[in-house]
C-alpha cells in the first residue's frame, strides 16, 4: 500500500504533539519523586519511532515481515524500577501504534482519558504508612509494658522482631500512632528502656 507524503506528514506532527504531551505528563506526574529526563525524552522519541515502524510495515508487506522478525529478537535488559514508568513507556508505544494506523482522534482520545486516570487517582489519599519502633530494652520483662503503651496509642501493631541478649532486649514493632513525639516520649519513660526510635517506614502499607 502506498503511503501518501501527506499521510506520512499528518502522522509525524500528530506523533510529535502527541509526544510532548506525554513528556509534559511525565514531567508532572514525577515531580516529587526521582525524575529521569533521559527516560523522559526516550518515551517521546519512542512515540515518534514506533509511529514510523507501523507506517513502514503499512507500505509493504516485506517489511512488514522483516520488522517482525528484526524487534522479535530485540532484548531490554534496563530493569523498570518504578511501576509508573512501565505505564508511561506502554503509553508512548501506543500512541505511536495508533498515529501510525492513522487513528488520530484514538490516539488524543486515549491521551486524554489516560490523563484523567492517573491524575484521579493520584490525588486519591493513602492510608498512613505504619512506622516502625525500635526500643532498647535492659530488662525483657519490660516488654509487656511497652507494648501496653503501643496498644493504648495504635489500634494497630505487630511485633516484627524480638531480639534478646545478656545486655537485655531489642524488639521492632509496627505502628500507626498520630502524636508521634508523645508516644515516643511515654516509651522513653518506661524505667527499662535505654533507647528507642520511631522509624518511617517505605514498605507497603497495611490497611
Amino acid at each position: 500500500m502506498d503511503i501518501s507524503a501527506g499521510r506520512i506528514m499528518a502522522t509525524f506532527a500528530v506523533t510529535c504533539i502527541l509526544a510532548c504531551y506525554i513528556f509534559l505528563i511525565y514531567r508532572l506526574m514525577t515531580r516529587k519523586s526521582f525524575y529521569s529526563k533521559g527516560f523522559n525524552v526516550s518515551l517521546a522519541a519512542l512515540s515518534v519511532i514506533t509511529a514510523a515502524i507501523i507506517l513502514a510495515m503499512q507500505s509493504n508487506l516485506v517489511i512488514s515481515l522483516g520488522m517482525v522478525g528484526a524487534l522479535s529478537i530485540i532484548r531490554f535488559r534496563t530493569a523498570i524500577k518504578d511501576p509508573m514508568d512501565l505505564v508511561f513507556l506502554f503509553w508512548s508505544i501506543s500512541v505511536g501504534i495508533i498515529c501510525g494506523a492513522g487513528l488520530y482522534e484514538v490516539a488524543l482520545l486515549t491521551c486524554l482519558v489516560v490523563t484523567i486516570l492517573l491524575l484521579v487517582l493520584e490525588n486519591i489519599p493513602a492510608s498512613k504508612a505504619p512506622m516502625m519502633l525500635v526500643v532498647n530494652l535492659a530488662d525483657a520483662g519490660a516488654e509487656e509494658e511497652v507494648l501496653k503503651l503501643v496498644k493504648d496509642a495504635s489500634r494497630f501493631y505487630k511485633v516484627k522482631s524480638r531480639n534478646i541478649s545478656n545486655a537485655g532486649m531489642d524488639m521492632v514493632v509496627e505502628v500507626r500512632v498520630k502524636e508521634e513525639g508523645t508516644f515516643v516520649k511515654q516509651v522513653s519513660e518506661v524505667p527499662a528502656v535505654q533507647a528507642v526510635s520511631l522509624i518511617a517506614h517505605d514498605g507497603e502499607v497495611t490497611f
